[in-house]
């Protein structure tokens, strides 16, 4: 069964998790330079099979989009333009970041670890992706 990436796309870096083949757990992945997110996920598409990408849609209290969804638009657009044939699913990104912190403080990651925003990009992905899977398994 080929897997489900998900994105945590930002200005600077960007987080992924992917599922294992069973579609059953998410794990954090890497995080990399958002400028070389294509490239990674060509090198990444042509050594695993997707079936589908999740990316973040960040949205402020209210549900109005938030500050970033301009960038994160761009990069979507980029997306299918490359991978044209990849279904894509948009997911609500609010308060991954939060829960991301939350995790670590959780798993007893000293302050120097928690300060590392990469790794709270990369553990946000895998909260979108654990929920998409969640809400999925429900029915």
């Amino acid at each position: 069964m080929p897997r489900i990436l998900a994105i945590d796309y930002g200005q600077k870096r960007t987080g992924i998790a992917v599922t294992d083949e069973m579609q059953i757990i998410a794990s954090g992945l890497t995080t990399i330079p958002s400028e070389t997110a294509i490239d990674f996920l060509k090198d990444y598409f042509a050594k695993e099979k997707v079936e589908r990408i999740l990316i973040g849609e960040p949205k402020q209290m209210s549900g109005e989009p938030s500050e970033s969804t301009a960038v994160i638009e761009a990069f979507v657009r980029r997306f299918t333009e490359v991978f044209p044939d990849m279904p894509v699913a948009r997911v609500d990104e609010r308060f991954t970041s939060k829960m991301a912190f939350q995790t670590m403080i959780s798993s007893g990651l000293g302050k120097k670890q928690r300060q590392n925003k990469g790794l709270i990009d990369e553990i946000s992905a895998t909260i979108m992706l654990q929920d998409y899977l969640s809400a999925r398994n429900k029915f």
